[in-house]
């Protein structure tokens, strides 16, 4: 069973940057889709981005297009979710979680008039998540 764990939350000022971390364990010759989603204070929880944990398949919902970047680094065993100019309506708990069966992103990804999204049910394992807050 795959195991994650964040890290990197905390607070800053709008346009301020932070960088997450998601470590993954137990997935070391798996390629599964891997997200990151918020649950912010007033709202349900969203999907954020994910890509395959060893590359490829990038989405990115609109609100953060441009502004994060998922990545990850597979010596390291870790996902990254920089994020920069950074808004107040971003402030959530963040989560990283690995699709159910190790499925590629493109395979669990929805179509829709509103664009790509990802549902949180479709992933089984989930960390603990970071507080970030954007505040002045």
């Amino acid at each position: 069973q795959v195991q994650l764990v964040e890290s990197g939350g905390g607070s800053v000022q709008p346009g301020g940057s932070l960088r997450l971390s998601c470590s993954v364990s137990d997935y070391t010759y798996k390629d599964g889709c891997i997200g990151w989603f918020r649950h912010p204070p007033t709202n349900e929880r969203e999907w954020v981005a994910t890509m395959n944990y060893r590359g490829g398949d990038l989405y990115y919902t609109d609100s953060v297009k441009g502004r994060f970047t998922i990545s990850q680094d597979s010596a390291e065993a870790t996902v990254y979710l920089q994020m920069d100019s950074l808004k107040v309506d971003d402030t959530a708990m963040y989560y990283c979680a690995a699709a159910l069966n190790d499925r590629r992103c493109q395979s669990v990804a929805r179509w829709s008039s509103r664009g790509w999204n990802f549902r949180p049910g479709d992933f089984g394992a989930w960390g603990q998540g970071t507080q970030v807050t954007v505040s002045l």
